[in-house]
């Protein structure tokens, strides 16, 4: 099984192994017998056609993620020595070609229109054939009764949506015109690297990406050279010189760092060759290896200097550009607040609605104050008398709750001392109370029922 075989097994639920007999037979039949079935295998296949192309897995040497070649090196990365290669796979092109999910290269190129704006669907296909006659792709529609593929590269309309998606997000974190303006060069190596780790973008995939996203999408202004990133809500119709330089000179920059990282290691390189022929007491490549050294730091420390010197002339033109955007801001803030104050009548009608303002709520309160006067006086004497009854009945239920509690506790006392006694008669029954306690018991309980009586 090939590796582009064994990645959409893995990854596209459309290509599990029990659905490959299927997708790799000649189903072309099923477009009459079984009509859903041929058009569930033709959406499998474009689905894993997009795939395996923006994986680089679509069989070209040089792998493009955009542009699908529908040529023999298709073939070559589908075989499988169990299913052979799939028999209906011309047919997948040309569906996919009337659907409008992939476009024949040179025309996309070519093409003066959005390609939203008119749909290839609606073109027949014998005059679309006439067509791309005339402009030398007779091999990209040449379909006969068996069915091998067209030839020719297809732009995949899907792959191409998704990049412009992912380079319009990593745009939006680039703020000034100095970050949002490259050379294509430079575009292909920064929005490559972003687009697809560890690959290339390929300069068709550079060339196609940047064609859809000026022409069809309107994001990016491109003149075959230098690439802009529109600024959102900044009217920008084309590349201007300001705009060509800035990208020279960042394309200079980065020329400048990488050969800042060539001599650095060629540097390191004439160390450990100086130092090896030292080891071997061989004093001529030494001192060969040493002056190769010397010139080398030369011109590092010369590259050094002139790419110090271009970031600063960058810094500049930065804040030049945000300068030039500024004083354009405060331009139409200016004719913003001259309306907005112009609506408010200026500052002597606004004093005069103040002082207006003011006198009426005067009155307001003047009128407020009226009204309260008028109101229902309240006797402050009935209050205070309300209020002492309140408190005097809140002493009366205090009280008695402590009279009863006393009452309580002066029984128990009581029923302790008859206990008691009764307590000691049977411990001795032929021996009398002593009167003295017989009279005080006597007089504890008179005493008691006579406070009872007062209390009530």
């Amino acid at each position: 099984m090939s590796k582009a075989l064994e990645w959409l097994v893995e990854h596209e639920p459309s290509f599990r192994k029990a659905r490959l007999p299927a997708l790799y037979s000649d189903f072309r039949g099923q477009r009459t017998t079984n009509p859903d079935g041929f058009e569930a295998n033709i959406s499998a296949w474009k689905r894993g056609l997009a795939s395996i192309a923006r994986e680089g897995l679509a069989g070209t040497s040089n792998p493009n993620h955009v542009v699908l070649s529908a040529d023999e090196s298709l073939l070559r990365a589908l075989e499988s020595k169990q299913y052979g290669r799939p028999l209906a796979l011309g047919t997948v092109i040309r569906e996919a070609a009337q659907k409008q999910d992939l476009i024949p290269l040179q025309a996309f190129l070519s093409a003066r229109n959005s390609i939203y704006y008119k749909s290839w669907a609606s073109i027949p296909w014998n005059i679309a054939a006439w067509g791309f006659e005339q402009l030398g792709l007779t091999g990209a529609f040449t379909f006969g009764s068996d069915d091998h593929l067209p030839g020719g590269q297809f732009v995949i309309v899907v792959n191409l949506e998704l990049a412009a998606m992912a380079v319009l997000e990593h745009g939006s974190a680039l703020t000034s015109r100095f970050e949002r303006t490259f050379s294509k060069a430079q575009f292909q190596t920064e929005i490559g690297a972003m687009l697809v780790e560890g690959q290339r973008l390929s300069d068709t995939d550079t060339e196609v990406l940047l064609k859809f996203m000026s022409r069809d999408k309107g994001i990016l202004l491109y003149d075959g050279k230098t690439v802009k990133l529109k600024t959102p809500g900044v009217q920008e119709n084309k590349i201007t010189a300001e705009d060509e330089t800035i990208a020279s000179l960042k394309e200079l920059a980065q020329y400048l760092e990488h050969q800042t990282m060539v001599l650095e290691k060629k540097i390191e390189e004439l160390t450990n060759t100086a130092k090896e022929a030292v080891a071997k007491k061989n004093r001529v490549s030494a001192l060969a290896a040493l002056r190769s050294k010397k010139l080398a730091e030369t011109s590092l420390q010369q590259r050094f200097a002139t790419l110090n010197q271009l970031e600063e002339v960058g810094a500049k033109i930065a804040q030049a550009a945000d300068n030039v955007q500024l004083v354009k801001l405060m331009d139409s803030s200016t004719g913003v607040l001259k309306d907005l104050n112009a609506q408010a009548g200026g500052a002597e009608r606004v004093e005069e609605i103040v002082d207006h303002m003011r006198e009426q709520m005067t009155q307001a309160d003047e009128v407020s104050s009226i009204l309260a006067e008028q109101g229902q006086v309240v006797n402050e004497g009935e209050i205070d008398d309300e209020l002492e009854d309140m408190l005097q009945e809140k002493r009366r239920e205090e009280e008695a709750v402590e009279r009863a509690a006393r009452e309580a506790e002066e029984r128990r006392h009581a029923e302790d001392r008859v206990r008691r006694l009764a307590e000691l008669d049977a411990l001795r029954p032929n021996t009398e109370l002593p009167i003295q306690d017989t009279e005080d018991l006597s007089g504890e309980i008179s005493q008691m029922s006579l406070e009872r009586v007062l209390e009530r």
